[in-house]
């Protein structure tokens, strides 16, 4: 019995042991399943971490401890044609906050704006306007520190974290001024412009070409950024350079102007406070020595930025400083535009230099009189007496005679009406009116009473200085229209030629040589005539051709019995001068446009006679008469 027993819990005891093991097994099972869940998933993130983004943390992990900056390069150099430096650089330190190593950006900013003689709100104003962009970049906030401010920071700099000082080359304008709105200006690279542009190139902060030359050149300008790798410790200060790379100076651009022509035409429009445009430019080419705009902006207000008060002001000035005239601006070409009428009734045949109409100082037509400048009249007029002393009579009967389809033909193949494609932004084209342009545009059909304002530069007609000085050019050298060309050389920073002006034919008139040679005879005796209009340009050792020109700026006739001087400065007519010389060899044309300046003759002469006397000094006894 007790055996039987016995065996029995062996018994019992064997199935609870087996039960125990089965479930051991179970459980070892479900934790070897469990810990092979984990090890797969380990080693997945270890691959995740290290093979699939391995070189992404690496670099993370070494720019937690290597500072990485960017080294502005500086901007290729400015010369005149004569290699004369008009905008270089100089180094410029200002201060930025890097906000992911600032720890207490609030302490920081309170302590920092006195340094800087700045408010606080001026500073949190600028992290605020940099709010959205990464925070590793850094963000300005102050340019152009002085060399106290600059040494203060560097000797104190563990107090102030997340700040540093950085060098930016920034622009010297050795001239002041000069060709300022050829130049332009630089500024910050706006988010809009950071948007559009390489992102392998530009970064938040940088500095770009905003206006002129400066825009259109940017690519050849801005140079290539270098990089400096400073060690950092754990509180973002640093510790110890590590290496540098030099960034690449941008190329230099040589221009076709001269420093010393563009100064004098800058003077004399400077002198009068005068408002308009002076251009020079080699009749044979194409290249263009001086490009004046006045009145000028002030170049050295768009260093750092331009103040909002300043911006203001160039914005509500009425003599429009913003506006590059060479280019932007048009005006009616007054009676400059007499030579476009002669060559057209030459071309078409309706007259010849011979053709002879009497001037009784008006002229009816329709149910209209048109008066002649000169109300006791001409008398007899040819073409040569027409030209030098611009008859109105005499071309209101051409251009009756010609038409206006005809007038507008031969205005375009000197080159008005359309962009010259000189290298200046937003260039104008200017307006030469035909039948079909006032059909589509003013829904009403043409008048031939029109014709005779279009004929004296006056009506619809409207053209920039820079097209007056190419028309004149073009007559000069005897039917040949350049494109004007402002950059002579590119030259990268190892002195190789990137870059070299050749001159540019855009279009030629044939077959019209005597009849320019005609217009040119008339030129001439504006200037060198007894009874020229522009008698007082005439320079002793020089022959000059040219024409005078008056465009009305509004027909007031409450203002018809005032003295010139008494007439409001806004409803006084532009005064125009352009000219070539020397008469007989053609070298140089120049243009001028003084808004409100009355008279061609006396007030845009002057200017264009000092600026033939600097480009002939020295030659004038040379020089054949």
């Amino acid at each position: 019995m007790r055996l039987k027993l016995a065996f029995k819990e062996v018994q019992e005891i064997e199935e609870r042991d087996d039960g125990a093991l089965d479930l051991l097994k179970k459980r070892l099972v479900a934790v070897t399943v469990v810990v092979l869940f984990f090890f797969v998933v380990i080693i997945l993130r270890l691959w995740f971490l290290q093979i699939t983004n391995g070189v992404e943390y690496e670099k993370r992990a070494y720019g937690n401890r290597v500072r990485i900056r960017q080294l502005a390069p500086p901007r290729g150099h400015i010369l005149d044609r004569f290699g004369r430096e008009i905008v270089t650089n100089r180094p410029s330190f200002n201060v930025a906050l890097l906000q992911e190593d600032s720890h207490d950006l609030s302490d920081v900013l309170e302590r920092l704006a006195p340094i800087l003689n700045m408010e606080v709100s001026e500073l949190w104003e600028k992290v605020r306007e940099a709010s959205g962009t990464p925070r590793y970049l850094p963000i300005l906030l102050k340019e152009d520190i002085d060399w106290k401010t600059l040494a203060y920071l560097e000797n104190h700099n563990h107090e102030f974290s997340g700040i540093r000082t950085e060098v930016q080359p920034v622009r010297v304008y050795r001239y002041n001024d000069l060709a300022a709105n050829v130049i332009g200006y630089l500024g910050s690279i706006s988010k809009q412009e950071l948007a559009e542009a390489d992102s392998g190139v530009y970064s938040g902060g940088d500095i770009v070409g905003k206006r002129g030359l400066e825009r259109l050149r940017e690519s050849d300008l801005r140079g290539e950024k270098g990089h400096s790798y400073t060690e950092v410790d754990s509180k973002g200060f640093e510790q110890q350079m590590l290496k540098a790379e030099e960034p690449l100076p941008g190329r230099e651009i040589r221009l076709t102007l001269d420093v010393d022509l563009q100064q004098i035409a800058e003077s004399y429009m400077d002198a009068g406070e005068k408002s308009g445009a002076v251009v020079a430019m080699e009749v044979n080419t194409g290249r263009v020595l001086a490009a004046v705009s006045a009145p000028t902006i002030h170049i050295q207000d768009f260093i750092g930025g331009i103040s909002s008060t300043k911006w203001k002001e160039l914005l509500d000035n009425p003599k429009h400083p913003l506006i590059n005239k060479v280019a932007q601006a048009t005006y009616p070409p007054g009676s400059t535009y007499k030579m476009v009428t002669a060559l057209a009734g030459l071309a078409k045949g309706v007259i010849d230099e011979d053709t002879v109409f009497y001037c009784p100082g008006r002229y009816s037509f329709g149910n209209r009189t048109y008066r002649c400048w000169k109300h006791s009249g001409h008398g007899p007029v040819d073409l040569e007496k027409a030209i030098s002393q611009s008859c109105d009579v005499y071309f209101y009967q051409v251009a009756q005679r010609v038409g206006v389809d005809s007038l507008a033909e031969y205005a375009q193949k000197l080159g008005l009406g359309k962009p010259t494609g000189i290298e200046m932004e937003y260039e104008k084209a200017g307006l030469t009116p035909t039948k079909k342009w006032k059909l589509k545009n003013r829904k009403a059909k043409w008048q031939e009473g029109e014709t005779l304002s279009v004929g004296i530069g006056q009506g619809f007609n409207i053209t920039s200085p820079l097209q007056i000085c190419l028309m004149t050019a073009t007559i000069a050298n005897g039917g040949k229209v350049y494109r004007p060309q402002l950059v002579e050389q590119v030259v990268d920073p190892e002195g190789n030629i990137v870059e070299s002006f050749k001159p540019e034919i855009t279009s030629e008139l044939t077959g019209v040589d005597h009849y320019l040679e005609a217009i040119r005879k008339g030129m001439e005796e504006v200037v060198q005539g007894k009874r020229g209009t522009a008698r007082s340009v005439a320079i002793d050792g020089l022959r000059i051709a040219g024409k005078t020109g008056t465009a009305q700026v509004v027909k007031l006739a409450q203002y018809k019995h005032l003295k010139e001087e008494d007439i409001p400065y806004k409803y006084r007519d532009h005064a125009w001068f352009t000219c070539f010389a020397p008469a007989d060899n053609p070298e140089i044309a120049v243009t001028v446009l003084v808004e409100h300046g009355l008279h061609g003759g006396s007030g845009a002469g002057p200017i264009a006679k000092a600026v033939l006397k600097q480009y002939f000094s020295g030659r004038l006894n040379q020089i054949v008469q």
